[in-house]
């Protein structure tokens, strides 16, 4: 077990005073706190928990674009503030890159700490594909979303269609999976979480019960886990 911690107390202050200060003048006065506090961490456990990413499943990528950029994309945006005020960390699949296909995410915030994996927001094919997979074996469907292995540690979270999806049958014994637009798993987490100096261990646990899930999804859009 590492003896330092990825992110301390600091981290969280740092990004509380930005939620306040969310202005370049103030961002510029401050980056050396951003660089120590935030994106160095990051970094390190990033490079830390490759061989533990690596262990779940060799298909996903852990390197300096898994962090995502402070900057936010202001164009279609009402809100003009110009940096996030959280970090997120995305292990995104080889073979998959855009941002919404299967992978794993943590996101760290002031009292908005959670790890998330599975797939958000997939576009119409993609879901189609899940859909048409959960029908054609609603057995391992079954085991993987609703297994104590899962269960015991994630939730199952994401919008869902208010109607059973056109194709599919309105009476179908899973129709109410059938409905579901995200797949997402989740565990919101306390700030003590993300200061263990055990970091990339204790992600790797809450990431790993989500193997069997992670793997069905995978398989029914056609990508290796």
């Amino acid at each position: 077990m590492a003896d330092v911690p990825y992110f301390t107390r600091e981290t969280f202050r740092f990004l509380r005073e930005l939620a306040r200060n969310n202005n370049r003048a103030w961002f510029a006065e401050n980056r050396a706190r951003y660089e120590a506090q935030v994106k160095d961490p990051a970094l390190r456990l990033i490079q830390d928990f490759a061989p533990h990413l690596a262990r779940l499943s060799p298909y996903f990528q852990a390197g300096p674009r898994s962090l995502f950029r402070i900057y936010k994309d202001t164009r279609f945006s009402k809100d003009k503030t110009p940096y996030k005020t959280h970090t997120g960390i995305q292990f995104r699949h080889d073979q998959a890159q855009d941002a919404h296909a299967p992978g794993y995410y943590f996101h760290i915030e002031p009292r908005g700490v959670f790890v998330a994996l599975g797939l958000w927001h997939p576009d119409g094919p993609t879901l189609r594909k899940i859909r048409e997979h959960i029908v054609e074996k609603p057995d391992a469907w079954k085991k993987a979303s609703r297994g104590r292995k899962l269960t015991s540690k994630l939730t199952l979270e994401g919008e869902s269609l208010s109607r059973p999806p056109t194709g599919f049958d309105p009476e179908h014994p899973l129709v109410e999976d059938l409905k579901w637009k995200d797949f997402i798993a989740y565990a919101d987490l306390d700030e003590a979480f993300v200061t263990d100096p055990d970091l990339p261990r204790e992600l790797a646990k809450l990431y790993g019960a989500g193997s069997d899930y992670m793997a069905f999804l995978c398989e029914a859009v056609g990508v290796p886990f």
